[in-house]
């Protein structure tokens, strides 16, 4: 039974409200058991949403960004245009690069005649032919240059980051655009050792999205075979159903890997009433009225459930309503 000093703080944390000790509640007021159940015991670790296929694209060649056309979470096919690069520099190189091996064919072609006709050494047909396919090399790696200028999206998915802005320079190596496939994500996570041996022996987790409430199975979970030598802590991915709208890389996560099982007290998640640092359930006795009862959970856990650590015995019944409970104990004026 709540005490006095009970009713009184939460009067004062739920305005408005008094509490009664014995008010009867409405018939349809939904209720749920206290019992003991058989529950996966899991062991949480924070982790961040990635992407499987994400890419960043980089500057290939100099020059100024002329033109820009997706941004942040546009919707992008495999081979799109995603910007130009002003190129003038690499384009300029793959003309002179051409000019370049027009010069080494004709000298290659006319010291090889020179040397069937015994004019010349073979060492110099030698070293025109290496300046022949010197030049093929530099005038392949210049076109290849000049093509980059065009930055096209390597997959089919969305833009998560632009790096550039249109006018700015661009040079080799810079990122100018991220993109990643939505179909596969996942989060990664760190395992301690003492931890290890639970988590291979099942490689089944939860991953809850506390934010948001919601919690999903993981599709798969792999463990690395290698412990990190400065934090001795293995890393997990674990992979989440195709097709979740809603969840992006970068996101926070807490991924929850099975070790076991055992029974434990469960009261419904939809049952607990928060207000500050109070935690109470409405209790329905044996006379049906509906009394306020602090009580001591666990977390939350998979599925919508606390675990009872203090306040409540296995057989009782809670409103899963209490907002509603409370308005029903509310005692006449």
């Amino acid at each position: 039974m709540p005490s006095k000093s009970l009713f009184l703080l939460l009067a004062a944390v739920l305005p408005g409200l008094t509490f009664a000790q014995g008010a009867a509640p409405s018939a349809t007021l939904a209720t749920a058991t206290v019992e003991l159940r058989e529950i996966e015991l899991t062991y949480p670790a924070e982790a961040v949403v990635e992407a499987v296929k994400q890419a960043t694209i980089a500057a290939q060649v100099p020059g100024r960004v002329v033109e820009v056309r997706a941004d942040a979470g546009d919707a992008v096919k495999q081979g799109q245009l995603l910007m130009r690069i002003d190129a003038r520099e690499a384009a300029e190189g793959y003309a002179a690069s051409q000019a370049t091996l027009a010069n080494a064919k004709a000298n290659y072609e006319r010291t090889k005649n020179l040397h069937a006709q015994k004019f010349i050494s073979k060492a110099a047909l030698d070293k025109a032919e290496a300046e022949y396919k010197a030049a093929q090399a530099g005038s392949g790696a210049a076109g290849a240059a000049a093509s980059h200028a065009s930055i096209v999206s390597p997959l089919t998915g969305f833009v998560a980051q632009r790096h550039t802005e249109a006018g700015e320079m661009a040079v080799p190596g810079k990122p100018l655009i991220t993109v990643y496939d939505p179909k596969g994500l996942r989060v990664s996570a760190s395992i301690p050792q003492y931890k290890l041996a639970e988590v291979r022996a099942n490689l089944r987790a939860k991953i809850e999205f506390p934010e948001s409430g919601k919690w999903l199975d993981a599709a798969k979970v792999e463990v690395f075979p290698a412990a990190d030598p400065r934090t001795h802590t293995v890393t997990a991915r674990v992979y989440l159903p195709d097709n979740q709208p809603g969840i992006i890389p970068g996101m926070f996560a807490r991924a929850h890997f099975v070790t076991g099982k055992a029974k434990k007290l469960l009261v419904p998640a939809a049952a607990v009433l928060r207000r500050g640092e109070v935690t109470a359930v409405y209790v329905i006795d044996e006379k049906n009225a509906a009394r306020l009862r602090q009580v001591r959970l666990s977390e939350p856990l998979a599925g919508g459930y606390h675990e009872v650590l203090a306040g409540l015995s296995a057989g009782e019944k809670v409103a899963l309503d209490p907002v509603k409970a409370g308005i029903v104990a509310r005692p006449a004026q």
